[in-house]
This record gives C-alpha cells, structure tokens and sequence, in this order.
C-alpha cells in the first residue's frame, strides 16, 4: 500500500438547509450492508458472468443475430456512458454542468448499467480518490502489500471482493450534494425500478420484434445477461487493472495507468493516469489516438446548450502534469487531442 493518495477534497455542502435524517440516505439500505444485499449482490454478479462464459460456445453453435447484438451494443454503451459521463464525470468531479433534463437523462442512463445506486456510486468513487492507493481506498489493487502474491489478492479485492464489505461509504459525508437534490435522491433510491428496466427492454424489444418468445429470451440473454456481465467487469477493471499496470505519463500520487486496450469497451475510461492527475477534466484520453467517446459526447452535449462550464484540458495544464524525462522531452510532439 502506498502511502499517497490523489486527494480531492470532501464533497462540499448543498446550499440551504442542513440534510434532515429522513433525507440523508438515498440508498434503501443502510450504512452497513445486510446479508440480504450481500446475497442480491452476489446472484447479479453469478448469473451475468456465467451468461458471459456461455456467450462464447452458444455464438459458435447457434450463432447470434444481429437484432441480439443490437440490443448487446446499444444497451451497453447506454449504461456505460450513462456511468463515464454522468455518474463519473458530470456528478463525481463537476467536469461540465448539465441543463436539468440531460442532468435527469444521465442519472437514469447510469443507474440502468446495474452497478448500484447514483448517490452511492458517487461516494464510494469520491472516497477512491481521497484516499487513491492509500490506507482508506475502498478498492485498491495494493491493499495488502506489493509482493505478487499479495498483489493477486489485492486484484481480486479491487475487482470484485470489496463490494461485499459489510462497511459501506457514509453518503452524506461524500455525496451531501447529491442527497440534496430530491430528483437524483429518488432516482438513487429507485435504483430496482431501474434495474428491472434495464433488465426488461432487451428481451422485450426481441419478444416483439420477432414476435416469439424465443426472440424475448435471446434479447434478454444478449442484451441483458451478457451486456451487464461485460459492462461490469469493464468497468471493474478500471478499479483493478488500471492501478496495478499501463503506462505513467502524468504525475498523480497513486498507482493509475493507461491500459489503451480497454479504452473503446470503457467509453474513455482507461486512460486513467490523466483522470488522477486530473481529476476533473472532462477528457482522459489528451493524446492522439487515444479514443475517448465520452469526451465526444461531452463536445456534442456542449454545441447542442445542454452541457456549459465544460472543464476542457489546456495545452498548459497538460504540460504541467506532464512527468518529467522521457515522457516530458516528448511534449512538443505530442498534441492534445480536441475533444
């Protein structure tokens, strides 16, 4: 464990009133998580995965339509840019602010991804960043040390065994902002409404689309088992994989790397050294060729007035971030990339 961190201040305080006790949570659950949650965690994380698993065999000997890899695609890009964009950049860090119905959009669009509630989304991932790599990290790869062995536990930890801790996030330390809004407070707190949506279109769209209802199960198998397998561990990765490996452009107080082969599947994400170096840019991937569709879409949202006050990375803030030798001697050559 190291014994820095990439440390951004606590979630400063709405305006107005203090959060009263019947606001403070936005979640259904408490601040320790009950076996019952724990249980429900673990059915969402078996049954996706052994979809994935099966996913393989099953397009090789039946073949996938495209109507299924349709609904795979559209339905993952929409949970993993409503999780890049919105629960990520837009409601953790203030990259941009969005005009009230994008601001709506995103929050569903995130909480349809199945990776839990907006408000503890965004206080488990403002606590990462306090605390990145240090003691306090809920999710670091180097929890237990850097020896090999100790780092394969830490993985395992980052990607998967810390959502089990009984010990959760307190929100209104981390996400007062949030909980004061009682739109996104609802929408945290409707987090199984949006789960089911999420879980219902695909099979429903296939049901009618070919009007059978072997048509519902493949949609739902597709476009909804293996879609949210795949969006997971996509974006698990970037708690385990992007702070153990990839390479170090920019200084950041953490272990944060840019792994460029998850960078499409992520939606931007795993250009992760400059997101810690920093934190609020509404662009991780600065050089060129490196693909960073939420980003785009930030840009699109811009020129059409739904976003404003969109934290573009300078030429100068990036230089200045820059770490020093090698990488440094290149920064004439290497241009950031417009969004």
């Amino acid at each position: 464990m190291t014994s820095s961190s990439d440390v951004i201040e606590d979630a400063p305080q709405a305006p107005g009133q203090p959060i009263d006790a019947a606001a403070a949570s936005a979640t259904l659950g408490g601040e320790k998580k009950r076996s019952i949650e724990q249980i429900a965690l673990l059915i969402f994380i078996i049954v996706p995965f052994l979809a994935l698993l099966a996913a393989v065999p099953l397009a090789w000997g039946w073949g996938v339509s495209w109507l299924d890899l349709g609904l795979l695609v559209f339905f993952y890009y929409l949970g993993c840019h409503g999780i890049t964009i919105g629960f990520h950049r837009h409601f953790t860090h203030g990259s941009f602010k969005a005009k009230r119905p994008l601001k709506i959009a995103l929050a569903i669009a995130g909480s349809m991804a199945v990776e839990g509630p907006l408000v503890r989304w965004v206080a488990d991932h403002r606590k990462h960043h306090k605390f990145s790599d240090a003691e306090g990290d809920p999710h670091s790869p180097w929890r237990f040390g850097e020896t090999l062995p100790a780092l394969m536990k830490g993985l395992w930890w980052a990607h998967i065994g810390w959502m089990f801790d009984e010990e959760q996030t307190p929100q209104e330390k981390y996400a007062p902002d949030l909980i004061k809004d009682k739109t996104l407070r609802a929408i945290s707190r409707q987090f199984v409404l949006w789960t089911v949506v999420s879980l219902a279109l695909p099979p429903l769209i296939g049901g009618l689309v070919t009007m059978s209802w072997w048509g519902a199960f493949t949609g739902f198998f597709w476009g909804s088992l293996v879609r949210v397998a795949l969006l997971h561990h996509v974006t698990w990765s970037i708690n385990s994989i992007c702070h153990a490996v990839g390479k170090r452009p920019f200084k950041s107080r953490d272990r944060s790397g840019n792994v460029w082969w998850l960078a499409v599947l992520s939606c931007g994400e795993s250009w992760h050294n400059l997101h810690h170096a920093d934190p609020t840019s509404a662009r991780h991937g600065v050089m060129r060729g490196q693909l960073d569709s939420s980003a785009r879409l930030i840009r699109w949202f811009e020129m059409a007035g739904w976003a404003y006050d969109v934290r573009w990375p300078s030429r100068s803030r990036i230089d200045s971030r820059r770490t020093t030798g090698e990488g440094g001697s290149r920064r004439g050559k290497e241009p950031v990339e417009a969004a």
